[in-house]
Parts: C-alpha cells; structure tokens; sequence
C-alpha cells in the first residue's frame, strides 16, 4: 500500500512538470513503471478529479484541484506563526535581538521581536515604528517596493537622525540596489548611532517580498565584519520562513523593478542644425 501510495505521488509530481498532456506510454518511461500500473494510477485520480483525459488522444493533464488544495494550505498561513520557531533560532546563533517587520504606510512596523539575553542590547518593542530608510529591515522591504510606491514614500522626504543617515533619495536609491544584488540590507547606525543590524526579506507563495527579518544591537557589537559575518544566518533564517509560506526558491522570480525613467537631454537649436547639415 505505501509503495502505490509513493508511486501516485510521484506520478502526481511529474504530470505538474509537463507542459502539455501526456500519453501512459510516455509517462510510464519517465517514472520506470509498468503502463498498467500507470494506468490504474491515473484512473484513481481522475474518478477523484485530479487528472483530466483527453479521450481523443488518450492523454492525461492535472486539472486545477491540485491548485486548490495549495490555496486553501496558503489562506492558513501567517507570517508570524511561520516565523516563531526560526527567529528563535536565529536569537541562539547570533545572541542578538531578532526583529519580524512589515511596511505600513511606507514606515516600518515591527510584528514580532525576540529579545536577546545579552545584558546589553537594542532597545525596541513590538508595534514600534522606526523610520524604513534608516534601519536594516525597513531598507530591505523598501528595496523590493514597486516604483510608484517607493517613489511615494521618496517624496514624504529622508528625515536625518544621526551622521550616518542617508537623507538624499539618489544616494538611498544606489543603496536598495545593492541590496538588491546581495540579498541583505545593513544599518550601521543610521537611525541610532548606538545600534547597527543586518535583515533580509521574507517572501511568500509568489515570490512577492511581505515581511523582513533581521538582527539588531550595541554598534560597539556589530561592528562591520560582524555584520557581515551574521548576513548569511539571517539570510537563511529568511529563507526558511519565505518556504514555510509556500515560496519555492527554484520557482522564477518576480520581474526586477523598473529603473525610474530618465529623460534624454534635449539638443540646442544649433545641435539640431548641425546634425542635419552632417546628414546631408
């Protein structure tokens, strides 16, 4: 029983991977199995609806309850209870405080913390709401907004807190490029010169970014080898919650965001008539 069991399975799987319906011939070649035994498979799932047969060319395609069945796991899945165990985790291995964090209103807002055990840490609770461009999570979510709403939350202006704050959009938007690139944002006292941190983004089942995970704590701690050595922890701790809620690494990923157009410089009248003269 549980070897059909495992057999369906896997017959379940490779029908997801064909792009056309596929014939019992073909598919018994691809699994190793007998056609008989394809057979019987697929007549099962069909009287249950999972597969539909082309009666015309006798081939087999899923139809869309497999989807439904991954819909209705997904409408159950929440952030936060994705995350619990891992940020914990991630507490133990870097000893600092670990921050869950989503955007509202283009401002950070932080849904779940793990405090460190460390006497000395970064002072923070859950429902505050530090300013996005100057701390590691709010970099990250920023870093993944679409165009229109990053350029919204560009003209609510940069306000600056310490010396180290990027308060100049061009210069803010270099940084969420490399972010970006690298897959990890840092604060290096931006907001608090006390504080530093390190984040990375949370995605869920379409690959779209809803959440930020990152570290934080005394700059005198994190200092920049620190931090860079505790990025790829906080990237696998990110990477472990974007899988909880459905993401599959290997599943193409969302268009990269439009660079804001530029326009081309306009030619002076003399330019103009230059050119043509060249042309003729």
């Amino acid at each position: 029983m549980e070897k059909t069991v495992v057999k369906a399975f896997e017959l379940l799987e490779t029908l997801a991977g064909m792009d056309k319906p596929t014939g019992i011939t073909a598919l018994a070649q691809e699994l190793g199995l007998t056609k008989s035994n394809v057979f019987r498979l697929l007549n099962t799932m069909a009287r249950r609806g999972y597969v539909r047969r082309h009666e015309d060319a006798g081939q087999y395609e899923l139809t869309l309850k497999v989807w439904h069945l991954g819909m209705m796991v997904l409408s159950r899945l929440d952030v936060k209870k994705a995350a619990a165990a891992h940020i914990e985790d991630l507490m133990r291995t870097t000893t600092e405080s670990v921050h869950l964090s989503i955007l509202v209103g283009g401002e950070v807002t932080y849904i779940e913390k793990i405090e460190s055990e460390q006497a000395v840490r970064a002072y923070s609770r859950v429902g505050d709401r530090p300013p996005a461009h100057c701390v590691a999570t709010g970099k990250v979510l920023l870093a993944y907004l679409p165009e229109e709403a990053l350029e919204k939350r560009l003209e609510q202006g940069l306000a600056k807190y310490t010396t180290r704050t990027i308060t100049n959009a061009r210069v803010l938007r270099k940084e969420l490029e490399a972010i970006r690139k690298r897959g990890f944002s840092e604060n290096r006292g931006e907001w608090r010169e006390s504080v530093c941190g390190v984040a990375a983004p949370i995605r869920d089942w379409s690959g779209q970014v809803v959440a930020a995970v990152g570290i934080s704590g005394p700059a005198e701690r994190l200092k920049p080898d620190t931090l860079e050595r505790f990025a790829p922890p906080v990237i696998a701790c990110a990477e472990t919650i974007s899988r909880e809620l459905g993401y599959l690494p290997s599943a193409p990923e969302p268009l990269p965001l439009p660079e804001p157009k530029k326009r081309a410089p306009r030619k002076a009248p003399a330019a103009k008539a230059a050119t043509k003269a060249a042309a003729k």
